[in-house]
């Protein structure tokens, strides 16, 4: 959700525009395939850019997991192989997004529309990093990531 939709435009906000000739994928969820679809015509799903899969959890806020399974959540937040919801653990996240990562094949200018969860798995494929590193990555709505390829993924900063 962009925060101007809610009324709340502050500097960190970017108006959207619509990029008809940059070729466009999406994650399948109906919330990023909405985005996808203002941005371009014609936007190609890709399942490798699905959301976490919370099972269990599926639905519920941060607030109600706190109130009803306190040390779960905790468990979940602190281990990225844990997923005690029954879905898929960050670390599962990051095996799925980097093995989708390395066998893309997409030539010229691409725009990937995702969650944040698929981001701190790009970010922490790419660089490298201990899965734990997610933690201490935080991905606000609309946020830009750019990479390039030349024989191997680089993470662009603009």
């Amino acid at each position: 959700m962009h925060r101007a939709q809610d009324g709340i435009l502050d500097h960190a906000d970017r108006p959207l525009t619509p990029m008809p000739d940059v070729r466009v994928l999406t994650a399948p969820e109906a919330r990023t395939r909405e985005t996808a679809a203002w941005l371009s015509g014609a936007p190609q799903v890709e399942v490798g850019l699905a959301d976490c899969d919370l099972g269990r959890w599926q639905g519920m806020t941060l607030k109600q997991l706190q109130a009803e399974q306190p040390e779960a959540l905790a468990q979940w937040l602190e281990d990225p192989r844990s997923a005690p919801h029954g879905g898929e653990s960050f670390a599962e996240v990051c095996q799925r997004v980097g093995g989708w990562l390395e066998a893309f094949e997409g030539k010229g200018d691409w725009l990937a529309v995702t969650h944040p969860m698929v981001i701190r798995a790009v970010i922490v494929h790419l660089l490298g990093c201990p899965l734990t590193a997610y933690q201490r990555i935080d991905v606000l709505p609309l946020s830009r990531l750019a990479l390039s390829y030349t024989g191997q993924w680089r993470l662009r900063l603009a």
